[in-house]
């Protein structure tokens, strides 16, 4: 048996409306995702970011091991800054 993080169980995953920015569309933005492009006009559309479990579980680098943890840990402070 493989154990998950229960937070990629795709069974789990939740669709939330944004309006886009530029053109007031909806969008359709899933559980797992902070952005996704908007079909009318084709802006991307942000939710707010919640935080990772990277960011706040005591076991993320054992779980995804030193250096996948450290690579997601910069992408998200770089996302942080744009």
């Amino acid at each position: 048996m493989v154990m998950r993080c229960p937070g990629q169980d795709f069974r789990n995953l939740k669709v939330s409306l944004h309006k886009c920015p530029e053109c007031g569309e909806e969008v359709e933005i899933f559980s797992d995702e902070l952005r996704a492009k908007c079909p009318s006009c084709g802006n991307m559309v942000h939710k707010e970011r919640v935080p990772s479990c990277i960011e706040w579980c005591k076991a993320a680098k054992q779980c995804l091991g030193e250096e996948r943890w450290k690579k997601m840990m910069e992408a998200i402070e770089g996302e942080a800054k744009d």
